[in-house]
């Protein structure tokens, strides 16, 4: 786990939140170990989760029960969630917890949160060298919107997709349940192409929860009409957990094309950096 975490507010009560967060932090990776046969089996009624990081994980995977998912999809975004909980104080602001991309927020009346997109992980020493980091949109979450929690899922990230998105960005009530829904999303953005390569995860990671599933380790080049038929696969995915109430809003891209729950169906963004103004009212929409 790689966290970082920022605060404002009055100086003594961020102070002891950091320090309350940083002693619920120690032992909390050992803490999960002691589940992980549980947490890397598919979910199922009556799973024998206990700890409450581990308890959080299983309820928000439970709506996905129907495919193959285990608690491990939403375990980043799970110890965010615990962590920003010390920030829910009198005297802080707002608070967040970065948990290698999956965010908890923590949000007092009057603030917001400004959060960038960066779409495909591959272009990042380029851009940070070229032009510090400029991303390819940004979205606020504000006081008043239902969202504290945003998490990024794609076949290029940490973590391993049956999809070939470049990224899924999920904004939804907490940590857990947007990281969950990632995942899940990230899955559904898929082409027919003969040049998509898929490996077995236990080939790739020998003690990965997904065991003989084939993840996606490489896309070659796309046409503008094929990737944008991945995109609409996952925005219909995304739309249905919109209506079920899972998430709030979601953005996808791929190979340099964007769209999102909010966008008009059928209308696909160009992210190319000519373009950028466009995608950016596009992924504000979101918030």
């Amino acid at each position: 786990m790689d966290i970082v975490i920022g605060a404002d507010g009055d100086t003594e009560a961020v102070r002891e939140a950091h320090a309350d967060a940083g002693q619920r932090f120690r032992g909390l990776l050992d803490e999960l170990v002691v589940e992980l046969p549980a947490l890397r089996a598919p979910i199922a009624r009556g799973s024998p989760l206990r700890g409450p990081v581990a308890r959080r994980m299983g309820q928000a995977v439970w709506p996905y029960r129907d495919v193959f998912v285990t608690p491990m999809a939403a375990v980043a975004g799970a110890v965010a969630q615990e962590l920003v909980a010390f920030y829910q104080c009198p005297g802080v602001r707002r608070a967040w917890v970065n948990n290698g991309g999956d965010i908890a927020l923590h949000l007092t009346a009057g603030e917001r949160f400004r959060i960038g997109l960066f779409a495909d992980v591959d272009q990042w020493p380029r851009a940070l060298a070229a032009q510090g980091l400029a991303v390819d949109a940004v979205f606020d979450v504000t006081h008043d919107s239902p969202v504290r929690g945003v998490a990024t899922s794609g076949w290029k990230g940490r973590s391993f997709s049956l999809g070939i998105a470049d990224s899924v960005t999920v904004l939804a009530a907490t940590a857990a349940q947007a990281d969950a829904a990632a995942t899940i999303v990230g899955n559904a953005v898929d082409v027919a192409h003969p040049g998509i390569v898929r490996r077995p995860a236990n080939t790739l990671r020998e003690d990965s929860d997904l065991g003989a599933i084939e993840v996606t380790v490489d896309v070659p080049a796309l046409t503008p009409a094929q990737a944008q038929a991945a995109l609409a696969a996952g925005r219909a995915k995304a739309l249905n957990l919109q209506r079920t109430g899972h998430i709030v809003s979601c953005v996808i891209t791929c190979q340099g094309w964007a769209a999102s729950t909010e966008g008009v169906p059928g209308r696909f963004l160009s992210l190319d950096p000519m373009a950028k103004e466009p995608a950016q009212r596009l992924l504000l929409e979101t918030a």
